[in-house]
């Protein structure tokens, strides 16, 4: 009987293990997805707006990685 118990916890222990590796790659992925989203409306924006900023493959890549800081930085660098 204890030794039942012994592999039950043994296996939730596993299994919680195994969704804590599982579960950090799609954190990473989700907040990739959502910082390239306000990337992209945000030059939208800026563009919209009349900054003239001519958007290349770069400057979305910048704005889509690092979401609002990047759209300043594409801004700063656009008028450097």
């Amino acid at each position: 009987m204890f030794e039942s118990i012994v592999a039950f916890a043994i296996g939730i222990i596993v299994l919680c293990l195994i969704a804590k590796i599982i579960s950090l790659p799609l954190r990473l992925i989700w907040k990739l997805i959502t910082n390239s989203i306000v990337g992209a409306v945000l030059l939208w924006l800026v563009n919209l707006f009349g900054l003239g900023i001519h958007i290349t493959f770069l400057k979305a890549l910048i704005a889509g990685v690092f979401g609002v800081p990047g759209v300043l930085a594409v801004i700063i660098m656009q008028y450097m």
